[in-house]
């Protein structure tokens, strides 16, 4: 079953902070666990830079391609955490150099 997300990450200490949308589907692993990938398309507000820097990231784009994967489990009906990984990058289409940056996490879904 294909589903549509939304999620934001702030950065407390004042750096990158972004927003992704996508479609993701999810893979029953048992009664109440999963497998989700999904792919999305995230805009942040970090560097777009398209050079090398030693402060921050050169993003190259300000929008990035968002492929993402999670192992969840389902709390109740509409509850549901999950272990995460989570890409962004431009996927090269701005030029070779493409940094992209990866976060690990753990989240928690409330279905709407």
């Amino acid at each position: 079953e294909l589903q549509p997300y939304a999620f934001a990450a702030l950065n407390t200490a004042g750096q990158t902070n972004y927003g992704s949308v996508g479609i993701s589907a999810r893979f029953p692993l048992g009664p109440d666990w999963y497998f989700r990938p999904g792919l999305g398309i995230a805009i942040h507000t970090g560097s777009a830079g398209h050079f090398f820097r030693t402060d921050k990231i050169a993003f190259g784009s300000r929008v990035l391609f968002e492929p993402e994967v999670a192992l969840g489990t389902r709390i109740s009906k509409r509850v549901s955490v999950e272990a995460s990984w989570v890409h962004m990058s431009h996927a090269q289409l701005e030029g070779k150099e493409n940094p992209g940056i990866d976060n690990l996490g753990v989240r928690l879904n409330v279905a709407l």
